[in-house]
């Protein structure tokens, strides 16, 4: 996996005049603070929401309750509906954002589902387009949030690039 490169998905966002909605979990505002670290990010990024605890994603983002109570908030699913959901709670005036970005997974030291550490799901919602992606990283916890964000931009800088 390549660095993260905030810089070329706003420049990408930029290029198709979209605007950018973020939702995190387990990266806890990481994603967002990445991309906001580029100057000028306030002219595609409209806001992001850190749904940690697993009830908030379904209240604030939308997620199916049922899907929640059955596969637990790491799933893909899970990942794409939070993807679309922010796209909404960070819209203006009635305008949703154009796409849609969200992490869920499993950072440790422990599983609290039983799913292996490491487990990561990305989500990506634009006008044209949705994809979720899995993820199954190693290293210490840090790092396993890392190398989300860094996912979560290759993601979403690849479905610009379509």
């Amino acid at each position: 996996m390549n660095e993260p490169d905030a810089d070329a998905v706003l420049s990408a966002l930029k290029q198709r005049g979209w605007t950018l909605g973020v939702a995190e979990s387990l990266t806890g505002g990481a994603l967002c603070a990445e991309i906001v670290s580029v100057p000028g990010a306030s002219a595609v990024l409209l806001g992001g929401v850190v749904a940690y605890a697993t009830p908030v994603k379904a209240s604030v983002l939308g997620v199916d309750a049922d899907l929640l109570a059955v596969y637990g908030p790491v799933h893909p699913q899970v990942a794409l509906q939070m993807a679309e959901g922010v796209r909404g709670a960070v819209g203006i005036d009635g305008v949703p954002a154009d796409v849609g970005v969200s992490t869920t997974g499993i950072a440790g030291p422990d599983s609290p589902d039983g799913q292996q550490v490491g487990t990561v799901h990305v989500g990506v919602v634009t006008p044209t387009a949705s994809r979720t992606t899995e993820f199954h990283f190693t290293g210490e916890r840090d790092s396993i949030r890392l190398q989300a964000v860094a996912a979560a931009l290759d993601g979403l800088l690849e479905m610009l690039s379509e």
